[in-house]
């Protein structure tokens, strides 16, 4: 098993297989994606030796991230492959739903275990104003037709912004009666490229945690492979209510995930200063134990917290650069 300096175990990859995405949302690419569309991404071998590597040391759970991942063509082959890996029990999604309608019924036939969509807000006009994009109705029938074809684990995110959708938690919350999903309200994060923007609308979420409590909601167990949302469920609503408050005392002592970039970096927390390039190690299928112990070694660097309590981002200039 995978594991730091702290005794913090591995159990959950992110794997970004690009970092372009066709979305502006205000909050991470507002000035729509600036990257270099030409840069190698990894190869479908590449991506297999990491997942080898990966379930080998004891990783059950890999997400797959952008940027958007159904931008790269090869998506629906890549589903699979991660699939059948030894090890590898979940294989996750997080999408934008730009083309969930067309393609989610692909990603089910595929083995999909777990789809997250982001939602940051019910109102046409509010997402629009959010994400650049009027294509709310077509989210909402994508995310439909994946609750009746029963993918296991389906989450809405939503970021929470003062004077943008702070006051959408009323209408998220009528609509959770009837949904059978987990919505997860996350907390804006500050990056390298966003301070201005997370002075104005940054939402602590315990306010809301000490609400749900006061409200009847009930405070779920958490899974050895789950990400980092508190859960929370209610007797009278199908869906349950996640909270994503990477602010929070001790956010970061149950950390068990690592991040891969598109290009092939380890990334040993989502604001980590720079990515360790893993790609020398990804030439052969023989590197798998070199690759295993490579991991370990670099794992003993891990530090104890993101230090984002302090007004440190590392070298994450926006979230799409990993993945979130």
């Amino acid at each position: 098993m995978l594991q730091d300096s702290f005794g913090r175990e591995f159990h959950y990859l992110r794997l970004s297989i690009t970092d372009v995405c066709n979305f502006r949302c205000t909050y991470c690419l507002p000035n729509g994606y600036e990257g270099k569309p030409e840069q190698t991404f990894l190869s479908l071998d590449e991506i297999r030796r990491v997942c080898a590597a990966f379930g080998a040391a004891g990783t059950r759970k890999i997400r797959i991230t952008g940027g958007e991942p159904s931008v790269r063509k090869d998506l629906a082959d890549i589903i699979p492959m991660v699939k059948a890996t030894p090890g590898i029990e979940k294989v996750a999604i997080t999408t934008n739903g730009y083309r969930l309608p067309e393609l989610v019924d692909q990603w089910a036939d595929a083995g999909l275990d777990a789809l997250n969509l982001s939602i940051d807000s019910l109102d046409p006009g509010v997402f629009q104003s959010i994400t650049g994009h009027s294509r709310l109705h077509e989210l909402l029938n994508g995310l439909d037709r994946a609750i009746e074809l029963g993918i296991p684990s389906i989450k809405v995110n939503a970021v929470m912004l003062r004077g943008l959708n702070d006051k959408q938690f009323e209408p998220f919350l009528n609509w959770l009666k009837t949904k059978p999903i987990t919505l997860r309200f996350i907390e804006l994060m500050q990056t390298g490229d966003n301070s201005e923007f997370f002075a104005r609308h940054h939402v602590a979420g315990e306010q809301l945690r000490l609400w749900l409590l006061d409200n009847g909601w009930n405070q779920a167990l958490r899974a050895v492979d789950a990400g980092p949302a508190q859960e929370f469920y209610h007797p009278d609503y199908q869906g349950r209510v996640g909270l994503i408050m990477p602010y929070s005392k001790d956010f970061c002592s149950t950390c068990n995930r690592l991040r891969m970039d598109s290009t092939g970096k380890l990334h040993l927390c989502l604001f980590s200063d720079t990515g360790i390039d893993v790609r020398p190690l990804l030439k052969s299928d023989d590197q798998r134990d070199e690759l295993i112990e490579f991991l370990n070694n670099h794992l003993r660097d891990k530090k104890v917290s993101h230090f984002l309590q302090d007004g440190e981002s590392g070298g994450t200039r926006h979230l799409a650069m990993i993945g979130g």
